[in-house]
């Protein structure tokens, strides 16, 4: 049998934990995560304390805070973790307000740009912070079920990869977003850019196009990346959130193509979004003679809320010692956001842009 692993692993201790920030991903996923894993959590702060208030009811948490500076002598106290999920512009406003060698997970983006992410770097790095960014979809279970089958040698060597969107997604939601000039790379397709970074590492350049729906409040709603591997290694993300004419021909999956088989795992959070529909995970696997053969295997949990446990865990188990590698550090993350950059310069000179020599 394929060793299929989904489940992230849990830290070993149980560090508190402080929120800043009590928005809908907040309400929808952090706290989800939290209360299944069984996390702790002391305090919560936000700029509208009736926000914060209503979590702390919903989710039996101790202390709201009211200023953010009783936030962090709460999280300084505790020796918390500092769980930060504020707008890219403000993330740089509050990262100085820690206390040095603290341990911060940020929600993404790391910044509105790559000069805003090299900022937020440069704070980490000067108050020497143990410092993730929420890249959360690595850690979504039919992520790991993939990851756990192409390292078992299953599907031999991935030569292709392919993130599909096709469905309708409420911006509305989110009124911050009517009022930048990025939204969908830098608030969506960056969970893709992520995720194929994962598995395949940097590509030499990407070649991207996004553009927005004639009636959309939003700067951007759809786009086109492809990314430069060489010659024999293709990878693509194609989203389009306006497809609003019924769910028969929606799509939401990753696909992994390899020399011995392929996975395709339909995210069903993005179908029907916030609701969601179930997730479906297949992959196929050559037999002895070269003919495939395809399973269907039942993956336990979903992006929201369980890849919020994973990102978490991470920082957790990094912090206790239990794991020498922390997954989405901010100096890992700052990778994802150049590419980000490259792609909506790649977007605005209609031609493909280089990754930078390192």
């Amino acid at each position: 049998m394929i060793p299929i692993i989904s489940k992230q692993e849990l830290p070993k201790t149980n560090i508190p934990i402080v929120i800043i920030g009590a928005g809908g991903i907040v309400k929808d996923a952090h706290l989800p995560a939290y209360k299944k894993a069984g996390f702790d959590v002391i305090g919560i702060y936000d700029l509208y304390p009736d926000n914060s208030k209503a979590l702390s009811e919903q989710y039996n948490i101790k202390t709201v805070c009211h200023t953010i500076e009783s936030l962090v002598a709460l999280g300084k106290e505790h020796h918390a973790i500092f769980d930060m999920a504020v707008p890219a512009s403000e993330i740089a406003n509050i990262l100085p307000k820690l206390p040095d060698n603290s341990a911060v997970l940020i929600q993404k983006p790391m910044g509105e740009n790559l000069q805003n992410a090299e900022h937020i770097l440069s704070i980490c790095k000067s108050k020497n912070l143990t410092a993730a960014i929420n890249f959360q979809l690595r850690f979504a279970p039919f992520v790991n079920a993939a990851r756990s089958i192409i390292n078992s040698g299953a599907i031999g060597e991935v030569y292709d990869m392919k993130v599909k969107l096709c469905t309708y997604t409420p911006w509305h939601l989110w009124d911050f977003l009517a009022k930048i000039s990025r939204v969908e790379i830098l608030y969506h397709s960056i969970h893709y850019i992520d995720v194929i970074r994962s598995f395949l590492g940097d590509p030499k350049g990407i070649m991207a196009k996004t553009v927005k729906h004639p009636s959309s409040r939003v700067a951007s709603t759809r786009s086109s990346i492809l990314f430069d591997y060489g010659d024999e290694i293709s990878a693509s993300i194609n989203t389009n959130h306006d497809h609003n004419f019924g769910k028969e021909h929606q799509e939401s999956f990753i696909k992994w193509e390899g020399t011995k088989g392929v996975i395709i795992a339909k995210m069903g959070l993005l179908l029907d979004y916030p609701h969601g529909v179930p997730d479906a995970f297949e992959y196929c696997v050559l037999d002895e003679h070269g003919k495939p053969e395809w399973h269907s295997a039942t993956i336990e949990g979903s992006w929201f809320p369980d890849a919020f446990i994973g990102t978490m865990s991470n920082v957790m188990q990094f912090v206790e010692g239990s794991q020498d590698v922390l997954v989405s550090s901010v100096e890992d993350a700052i990778k994802t956001m150049e590419i980000v950059e490259i792609a909506y310069q790649s977007s605005d000179s209609g031609s493909k842009t280089l990754m930078a020599k390192k």
